[in-house]
């Protein structure tokens, strides 16, 4: 029986932040999990107490109370307080946004301020320096302090009023259309034009809310922003339809894109500040439409690389199938989905997995979208002849260990990946596929000769992104059981033991679902479904063979999560096909 030595076990205590060791003092949290959720919230510079209570290991409710006991402060309830009422302007909001704070009251020369980790020095200290005041802290529940803090953060519609102003002339910005001269301006009036702070808001609006993709849209008599919210489009603000060069034209300068050039698609990056040390990258894409540039910028959230490959979603059987694969020495591993399937992200989290000191790796991506220290990221350049192929071929003059193509798009690179594979590589990327076996065939009819897929393909993920259901709001669905077996429930599994949700709606989802879940399809090449594509089989061949391994079609695994009571039977409906 070993002994653990206290001396060692009070060290690795005092490593741990107040919050924590509290918790674990109070017994609400044990040590093991308690490092282990602030080392995931250290790799994904995210929010300690968002780690502990997303993660379900402590609830706020338990939080609030544990922390008003351990810290002899006092406790509030904030459904008990009007926002409107709450003192305005006495803490910046970026510090109130970032540490989730609300200032209650002043008294004196102290700020009474609630909060759900009293133990956070660096938010006590920003305060005083920002306000010359002290800091008295009140405990509240973390998720009703985080709708609390949205609440009182100004929304967008009302941004477009508070930033632009009645007495800024968009008679001004029609006459000035190509607005190249913006970038001419001198750093603090660029800083200080109307245009530049709404877009700064909009971008933060947009990071708030976790959206992925922010939509500029210019029609005929109106022009609308929407962002999408885990996975849905939802229209955010409508601002006058003469702002659209002047924004068009910002967000190139800032992009450094050509902003003369109107005729033409155009693809760029912009970064963002967003806390102390955090920055998030922005893809840019701009579109020319009838009536205007319609431009998209995608959110490129570094840390979704670090969540590791339990958050994504896979059962244990798909996980350790795909563990399988990419701990080969050589082979392809390919991930298939429509874009926004979160394929970027299942690549990159199996390339953290391989990121040693021993293991040199490349990829080459149109553009990276992910930057990963100790990677070897390549952006495709078309215009300048570097193609995913004529990376692929420098790759494999650069000693590879792994091989990341962002996608095959044509013979040549499906080529040159294949013999990468079978020359002691391990090789991924991406195909624009619906399923598993289909991505077989796919290459199959790209010229790729069968004998050539059948010995370097290992694996094959199809996955899609569903809604996740809102855990505070969903009820219990009362479903007939002939839609249940309509939908691919077999019969037996009918018996009662679990109960399907659907959504509600409250004042922390969207419409009922908060967040999304990855519906994965993970097919490892075996020796019998080889002997069909030597054969040339087609995908029906190869799916019944998969079928009869015990691999699971999309609309299985999701099925498996509408049981868990994790997504709803429409929303696996939407997603995936029978």
């Amino acid at each position: 029986m070993s002994v653990v030595d206290p001396t060692v076990s009070s060290l690795a205590k005092s490593a741990l932040p107040g919050l924590a060791r509290a918790l674990v003092e109070a017994g609400k949290l044990s040590q093991p999990t308690a490092e282990a959720l602030y080392q995931k919230a250290i790799a994904g510079k995210t929010n300690f107490i968002a780690e502990l209570t997303g993660s379900g290991a402590v609830s706020a409710f338990d939080l609030a109370h544990t922390m008003s006991a351990a810290f002899a402060a006092p406790l509030l309830d904030l459904d008990a307080i009007d926002v409107q009422r709450l003192p305005q302007g006495l803490i910046d909001t970026k510090i109130s946004v970032a540490y989730r704070l609300v200032v209650l009251s002043k008294r004196g020369n102290r700020l009474v301020v609630a909060t759900a980790d009293p133990a956070d020095l660096e938010a006590a200290e920003k305060i005083k320096f920002s306000t010359r005041l002290g800091v008295d802290w009140v405990i509240a529940e973390y998720d009703k302090l985080s709708r609390m803090v949205d609440a009182n953060a100004t929304s967008a519609a009302e941004a477009i009023n508070n930033l632009i102003g009645e007495d800024f002339q968009f008679d001004d910005i029609q006459a000035e259309a190509a607005a190249p001269d913006l970038s001419q301006l001198p750093n603090n009036e660029v800083d200080d034009a109307p245009v530049v702070r709404f877009l700064h808001k909009m971008l933060m609006d947009a990071f708030n809310m976790r959206a992925s993709d922010l939509h500029f849209e210019p029609y005929e008599h109106n022009y609308r922003i929407r962002f999408r919210v885990d996975g849905e489009l939802r229209e955010i603000a409508a601002p006058p339809v003469a702002i659209k060069d002047k924004l068009a034209s910002r967000i190139k300068v800032i992009s450094r894109l050509d902003i003369s050039e109107k005729r033409l698609p155009q693809d760029g990056r912009m970064k963002l500040k967003v806390g102390a040390d955090r920055v998030i990258d922005f893809r840019v894409s701009t579109l020319p439409t009838l009536f205007g540039e319609k431009l998209v910028i995608r959110i490129l959230d570094p840390s979704s690389a670090q969540v590791g490959i339990d958050a994504l979603g896979y059962e244990a059987d798909e996980k350790a199938r795909l563990l399988d694969a990419i701990a080969r020495p050589y082979g392809m591993v390919l991930v298939t989905g429509p874009t926004g399937s979160g394929k970027t992200v299942s690549l990159y989290t199996c390339l953290n997995l391989l990121n040693k000191p021993g293991v040199n790796i490349c990829t080459a991506e149109d553009p990276s979208e992910i930057n990963l220290p100790g990677v070897n990221q390549v952006n495709v350049n078309e215009k300048a002849g570097l193609t995913f192929a004529a990376a692929l071929r420098s790759f494999l003059r650069q000693d590879p260990d792994v091989i990341m193509v962002g996608e095959i798009r044509d013979l040549e690179t499906a080529d040159i990946s294949i013999k990468a594979a079978q020359t002691g590589h391990m090789v991924m990327s991406t195909l624009h596929t619906n399923d598993a076996p289909s991505t077989l065939t796919r290459l199959r009819n790209m010229g790729i000769a069968p004998f050539n897929i059948a010995s370097s393909v290992l694996l094959i993920t199809a996955q899609r992104l569903a809604r996740r259901l809102c855990v505070n709001c969903k009820l219990p669905a009362d479903i007939p059981e002939s839609a249940l077996v309509e939908a691919g429930f077999q019969p037996e599994e009918l018996d009662g033991s679990w109960t399907p949700y659907k959504p509600v709606g409250c004042s922390m989802c969207n419409n009922g679902y908060k967040g999304r879940l990855g519906i994965y399809q993970v097919m490892p090449v075996t020796e019998e479904i080889q002997k069909i594509i030597l054969r040339d089989g087609s995908a029906i061949d190869i799916a019944q063979q998969a079928q009869r391994e015990g691999v699971r079609t999309l609309r299985q695994s999701g099925l498996l999560k509408v049981r868990l009571g994790l997504t709803s039977l429409e929303e696996v409906i939407n997603c995936t096909n029978v």
